[in-house]
C-alpha cells in the first residue's frame, strides 16, 4: 500500500459537480492498493501518517502532527499510484488492486485513521471520477510505502 500525504490549508473532493468532501487545515492522502496489501499495512500507515510530525509549532519549526493541531484528513484513492512505467510510454496499473480487495483496504485504511485521529475522515468515492483540489501547504509531500517501511 503506498500512500501520498500531502500538507494542505484546504482540499476537497467534487464528484459530477458537487462537492462530496472538504477539509481545512490538514492532510490529504492518496492511496494506492496492491492485491498483496493487508490490513495490517493499512494499520501502519495509519498510524504513521497520523503522527507525522510535518505541522509547525509555536516556533515553526515542523514538530506537531495533525494529531496535535486538531487537524483533519481526507482520503481519496487513486489506482496510478501504483502505475509501472517500464515499458514504453503507456503506464500500465497491472499491481494496483481490483475492486474486491482494493474497496476494504480503503475502507481499513480510513478506519485505522480515524482511530489514530480520533474523529472521521472525509472521503473520496472509490471508483468515481474525482476531482481534487488542494492547497498545499509548504509544499509538504511525502511518500511512504508499507513494503518499503523507510
Amino acid at each position: 500500500m503506498r500512500i501520498l500525504i500531502q500538507r494542505v490549508k484546504r482540499a476537497s473532493v467534487t464528484i459530477s459537480g458537487k462537492i462530496k468532501s472538504k477539509i481545512d487545515t490538514g492532510l490529504l492522502i492518496l492511496v494506492g492498493i496492491e492485491e498483496a496489501d493487508t490490513k495490517d499495512d493499512a494499520e501502519w500507515l495509519a498510524k504513521k501518517a497520523a503522527s507525522l510530525r510535518i505541522f509547525d509549532d509555536e516556533n515553526g519549526i515542523m514538530n506537531r502532527s495533525v494529531k496535535d493541531i486538531d487537524g483533519s484528513v481526507l482520503i481519496v484513492s487513486q489506482f496510478t499510484l501504483h502505475a509501472s512505467t517500464k515499458k514504453g510510454n503507456r503506464p500500465s496499473y497491472i499491481k494496483s488492486a481490483k475492486h474486491e480487495h482494493a474497496i476494504p483496504m480503503y475502507e481499513a485504511l480510513c478506519h485505522y485513521t480515524e482511530q489514530e485521529i480520533g474523529k472521521s475522515v472525509a472521503t473520496g468515492e472509490f471508483g468515481a471520477d474525482m476531482q481534487v483540489e488542494l492547497v498545499n501547504d509548504g509544499p509538504v509531500t511525502i511518500w511512504i510505502d508499507s513494503k518499503n517501511k523507510e
